[in-house]
């Protein structure tokens, strides 16, 4: 079934295939043209587990959703990881989440540390499901001068949980493995029967620097379920909050990897500019992380003429400010030579493992969902593809700057004629047995939701995937062969989400 960027579908419609058919159907899509978007499963009331394939094809902008069950009695499949390397952290969550067995599964670990929903012991051979944190099968490499640096999971400031575990060879990194999952909060159960109001604020709450990408992409699910189309101008205050929001968060990262090469003035100037897009928001919203703004049927607050004005004043000196420091990162040799040729990540592996957002446009993977899967605001206004080939730490910044001055264009343009009309409109019910995806380009890349509604017109299941979810293994990769003293720095320039991938 091809569905398209907030398209809905009735649970009847979308095609059931043997299990058989279905893994063949997911490898050659994404042997082919497609790339796997989502996989993800949900229990029926008869205790079989049915599973959900989300296939995108980027250059057709069009996304084939299809389906199989397993059966109570033996849920398991062939696995598809075995061929497919994208889609084993999809097959691992599975795995935890509903007992699901993929036989053959090149890494069968757990991602998190929670029990399954269906409450069963044991999925993987000899791993209980009730993994204790600390406790955890990691690699390891053998060797007399082979030996291993464990980096967290606490770690300094106020940074998140999560554990590194470098096998090393001298300072060269041989292997690394992330094992996340530490704070794992059950935001997709807590979707599940929740009032629409309630879903917004739950949806903030995903990952908090992504609070506007998560919370847009929640309310497009529930407004295509509901038949709402919302007024042209709410859609123009959500692009213009996105854009801030990615505005904030490249800039932050700049920051951060001029402190990680130890160029201090451009960490000055631009963690004090992150806090000029961060104060844009907040005088739009209240909130200075953008919390608030976006409801299902539209936005609560406007952006009024005077405060247009005002932005584009200030947005007009940010730029300029923006290009001057830019300039002053980009063309020291001493931090040239910290970012060219460090943590690459090859095209071949971004799109092996169906990376996405900056990291997959620094590798040359052509993915933005403002362009392939244009919806809203990005119907209307294009905005160019910033892309690098490198996939280094250079290429990673020079995308995410390349990214914030173009936002800052889009700002500029769009600020001055915002669309007329009302920003709100009372959705009505959301539709009984019913499927709805949407896809929206957080700053970090991809954000997907999909709801599925019972037959009263309640969330049955609610599947969030941040793309952090794709991006974590990309990082590990990216050191392979690196010096450990360069971790932070690749590192910072990924910049993931902990609690995004743990949920």
């Amino acid at each position: 079934m091809e569905l398209f960027n907030g398209g809905r579908a009735s649970l009847k419609n979308v095609p059931e295939l043997l299990a058989g058919e279905f893994r063949a159907r997911v490898i050659d899509a994404c042997n082919g043209e497609g790339r796997l978007v989502n996989l993800f499963g949900d229990r029926l009331d008869d205790g079989s587990v049915r599973l959900y394939a989300v296939i995108g094809f980027d250059e057709e902008a069009s996304l084939e959703v299809f389906s199989t069950r397993l059966p109570a009695d033996s849920p398991r499949y062939e696995s598809l990881a075995k061929d497919l390397v994208q889609a084993h952290a999809f097959e691992r969550e599975i795995a935890e989440q509903w007992a699901v067995v993929p036989d053959g599964h090149p890494w069968p670990k757990p991602l998190r540390y929670h029990s399954n929903y269906r409450g069963a012991a044991d999925i993987w051979p000899d791993i209980s499901r009730q993994v204790i944190p600390g406790v955890y099968p990691f690699y390891a490499v053998g060797g007399d001068e082979v030996h291993e640096v464990g980096v967290g999971p606490v770690h300094a400031g106020i940074i998140e949980p999560g554990h590194f575990r470098f096998q090393c060879h001298g300072e060269e990194i041989l292997h690394l493995e992330i094992q996340l999952g530490y704070q794992h909060r059950g935001i997709e159960p807590m979707l599940r029967g929740v009032d629409v109001q309630r879903g917004a604020f739950l949806s903030e709450a995903i990952a908090g620097d992504t609070a506007l990408g998560h919370s847009t992409a929640f309310c497009e699910v529930v407004e295509s379920l509901a038949g709402c189309v919302i007024p042209p101008r709410a859609q123009a205050i959500r692009a213009v909050a996105l854009e801030l929001e990615r505005l904030a968060n490249h800039t932050g990262d700049l920051g951060a990897m001029g402190m990680d090469t130890g160029f201090l003035p451009t960490s000055a100037y631009f963690g004090r500019m992150r806090g000029d897009y961060l104060n844009f928001l907040l005088a739009l919203t209240g909130n200075r992380f953008g919390k608030g703004l976006c409801r299902p049927g539209g936005v609560v607050f406007d952006i009024e003429p005077a405060m247009a004005d005002d932005f584009c004043r200030k947005l007009k000196q940010c730029r300029r400010e923006f290009e001057d420091v830019s300039e002053l990162l980009f063309s020291r040799p001493s931090v040239l030579a910290r970012f060219e040729g460090v943590g690459v990540l090859s095209m071949d592996d971004a799109k092996k493992f169906g990376v996405v957002g900056p990291a997959a446009r620094a590798s040359h993977l052509e993915r933005d969902v403002r362009i392939n899967y244009a919806s809203g605001m990005w119907q209307f206004h294009h905005i160019p593809l910033s892309v690098s080939a490198t996939g280094d730490v250079h290429a990673r910044a020079l995308v995410k700057k390349q990214e914030a001055l173009r936002s800052l264009d889009f700002l500029l343009k769009v600020l001055p004629t915002l669309p007329k009309g009302g920003i709100f409109v009372p959705p009505g019910p959301m539709q009984p047995g019913m499927l709805a995806l949407s896809l929206v380009e957080g700053w970090r890349g991809e954000i997907m939701h999909a709801g599925i509604t019972d037959d009263r017109g309640v969330f049955t299941r609610y599947k969030v995937k941040d793309p952090s979810f794709h991006n974590w293994h990309a990082l590990a990769l990216a050191m392979r062969g690196g010096e450990i003293s360069d971790f932070p720095l690749c590192n910072k320039s990924f910049n993931l989400s902990y609690c995004g991938h743990d949920l």
